[in-house]
Formats: structure tokens, C-alpha cells, sequence
């Protein structure tokens, strides 16, 4: 049976009910019953699509926790959004966690869960399907990345706070679209550290891919966040890479100083939180300018249209042929950094050696003419 939360208006109008209200439901997906809440805004009577918004608790946590922590429902109740937060399975400590640090297969399948709980709230409301939306903080980060990766024909852009990318799972990224991406990150976070570690991407690698799969500008513009709140132990930084095609684009907000917390939530005793900005209304001004039809149109000449590689993954050598003359190829790390560079000298295949390189993830990035093209392949 749904329950209804919270009632804070109810006005019956030629039969259509408008309500601001919190639903705690449930499906069934994946073998089990997988919970959630939903927020119904004021305004919503059906009679439009509206976007919907995932909005995906941390690691130990849970959706009323993630309700209270980034608190969308003011913002929702202005701009006419239903917010959807469903809870992950617990872990063998007992501790809800979604599943995006494994190879897909393994364990619970979250990705599919997410969709069907699309589908589920669809066949109830009136949902654009062209704008849905994931953000999530920690572990609710990682998993909005590992939709933006494994569920782009259903999600159009994504936002992160404090959640990277898993290494073992990036190899698996297989966007078919252009993903605007936005990303909130504490330089001193304790929990998922700003650089690299062992399990997880560092964030500026994390840019750094998005950059590439988007074709943004590879400088961004940059501009200091004024400090208003110089009481909280931080300042903040923005960037902007655009100009991506299909007009996405990849923001960073990094919080120097900052702790792994939600900037500008209420709640400050998780850690250092910046005030400067706030996370929640700068999420929604950013993924409410994209469609998943305007993403996902189809440019006259694709990457694919240009340029093949082969094999991928690749052992000792990578194959490049190009429609165009190649004029230049550079193989970068997933930290942004250039490690090894060709002159074709206009050839159109190329065989690049790969002995030299350790095992993992890389960014090739080839020119022909005035055009680059960017794409990813793993060295076995």
C-alpha cells in the first residue's frame, strides 16, 4: 500500500488532485522488493510532463537521510519537478551501498533497478522521458556516474557530490551520447579524496574523461566564487569546459578546503561545509537545460564517421584508421597528462605500439586536419 508521508495541501479540481507530497513505495525488481520516496510538488496536476530527478543517498545512509541532507523539495515546488530517492540493498555489513564498484553482473544489478523504477513512475505520472536526471552524494555520485555510463538512453545529464569513478567500472563506460556533467568536490575530502588512490579515479581525471567523451573545450573558463560565508572554512572555484557538442557541457565546483559534504546544506556537521554555494539549486540550474532528444541527435560526423581503432582492448599494438589524413596522436593517462606522442606525417592507418604502457584505462586523442577526435581504450 502507498503511504502518504507528508499532506500539505489538497484541492480537488475537475477531479485532478493538486498536493505537495512525500509517497514511500516500493517495486519489484531484480528478485526483491526495492524501496523508495517521491516528492509530488505543489503545482504537479498532471496535465504536463515534468522532469524527474534521482536523487541518491551515500554510502551507510538512506533516502530519509539523503531527503534531509540535499533537500530539493523547495526547489521541485518552484520548478515543477518530481524527485525521486530510492534506497540501495545493504551490504554484508549490514550498510546500504549501491552497487557500482564491481564489474556489471555481479551482485545486484542497481543500473536496472534505476530503470525500472523509471519505468514505474512513468506509468503513474506524467514524466518527460527527455529529461531525467540523476545527482547523488558519495556512493550516490559514483552510482550517478555509473548511470551516465550504463543507462545514457534513459538519463540525459548528472551531477556528483563527493563521488568519483570506480577504475574497475570506467572500463565499462559506454555513454551513447554526450553527458553534461557537473561535479561537486572538497580538496581536503577524507573519505573519496580529490586526487588518485588506488580504488578510485582523482577527480581531475574524472573532468578530464567527460571533457574528452563531450568534446568541450579542453580549457575551461574559470571564476572564483565570491567568499560570503568566510566563517566556513572553505572557498569555492568553478569551472566551466563548453562549447561540448550537442552544446554539453562540464562544470566542476571545487571546494578548497572542503570536507565530504553537500555545499550548502543545513546540516554542517558532517565536516568542513562550504556556504558559498549551494549544491542543490546549482544541480538543478545546471541539468534543467538538457534534453536526452537534443543529446542524443545524431552529428553528421561522429567519431566512429572519422576514425576506427583496433582492437580495443589491445595488448601489444592499437590500429587507427581515419577517413582523413592523421597529422598527430597522443596517448593520455586518465590524470590528463600526455605520455606518448606520434607523427603520422598524414598517413591514414597507423599502427601505435603499446608495450611500453603500464595496464589500464587511456584516452587517445587523434588529429586530422583542423578536427581531434577523442576516444578510450584499455591496454591489457
Amino acid at each position: 500500500m502507498r503511504k502518504l508521508i507528508s499532506f500539505l495541501s489538497c484541492i480537488f479540481l475537475a477531479g485532478i488532485m493538486h498536493a505537495q507530497v512525500t509517497i514511500i513505495d516500493s517495486i519489484y525488481s531484480g528478485g526483491m522488493y526495492r524501496n523508495y520516496r517521491m516528492y509530488i510538488p505543489t503545482a504537479y496536476d498532471g496535465s504536463e510532463a515534468v522532469p524527474l530527478l534521482f536523487n541518491l543517498h551515500g554510502y551507510s545512509s538512506d533516502n530519509f537521510g539523503q531527503a534531509l541532507y540535499a533537500n530539493f523539495n523547495p526547489i521541485a515546488d518552484t520548478a515543477g519537478f518530481i524527485t525521486v530517492l530510492p534506497n540501495g540493498t545493504f551490504d554484508a555489513f549490514g550498510l546500504r551501498y549501491w552497487n557500482c564498484f564491481v564489474a556489471p553482473g555481479i551482485g545486484v544489478d542497481d543500473v536496472q533497478f534505476l530503470s525500472d523504477l523509471i519505468d514505474s513512475v512513468a506509468a503513474e505520472y506524467n514524466i518527460d522521458l527527455n529529461r531525467v536526471y540523476s545527482t547523488g552524494m558519495s556512493n550516490g555520485g559514483f552510482m550517478s556516474y555509473t548511470l551516465a555510463c550504463e543507462l545514457s538512453e534513459r538519463i540525459a545529464a548528472i551531477a556528483s557530490v563527493a563521488g568519483t569513478i570506480d577504475k574497475d567500472r570506467l572500463s565499462y563506460c559506454n555513454a551513447q551520447h554526450n553527458v553534461p556533467v557537473l561535479h561537486f568536490h572538497g580538496t581536503a575530502d577524507p573519505t573519496v579524496p580529490y586526487g588518485d588512490n588506488l580504488a578510485f579515479f582523482s577527480v581531475d581525471s574524472v573532468i578530464n574523461y567527460w571533457v574528452a567523451h563531450n568534446h568541450t573545450d579542453a580549457t575551461p573558463v574559470f571564476t572564483e566564487v565570491p567568499d560570503i560565508v568566510t566563517t566556513d572554512g572553505s572557498t569555492a572555484e568553478h569551472y566551466v569546459y563548453g562549447n561540448g557538442w550537442t552544446d554539453s557541457r562540464v562544470e566542476l565546483y571545487k571546494i578548497i578546503g572542503g570536507e565530504h559534504t553537500w555545499p550548502g546544506t543545513a546540516i554542517t556537521f558532517l565536516g568542513i561545509t562550504n556556504q558559498d554555494v549551494n549544491a542543490c539549486k546549482e544541480i538543478w540550474r545546471f541539468l534543467s537545460q538538457y534534453r536526452l532528444d537534443e543529446l542524443s541527435s545524431v552529428d553528421p560526423l561522429t567519431d566512429n564517421d572519422l576514425v576506427q581503432i583496433n582492437p580495443n582492448p589491445a595488448d601489444q599494438f592499437l590500429v587507427i584508421n581515419s577517413k582523413f589524413s592523421i597529422n598527430g596522436v597522443e596517448i593520455i593517462n586518465m590524470n590528463g597528462q600526455i605520455i606518448k606522442q606520434f607523427n603520422p606525417a598524414g598517413a591514414t592507418q597507423v599502427n601505435i605500439p603499446l608495450s611500453e604502457l603500464a595496464q589500464g584505462l587511456y584516452l587517445i586523442k587523434i588529429s586530422t586536419g583542423d578536427t581531434y577526435i577523442t576516444q578510450r581504450f584499455i591496454k591489457q
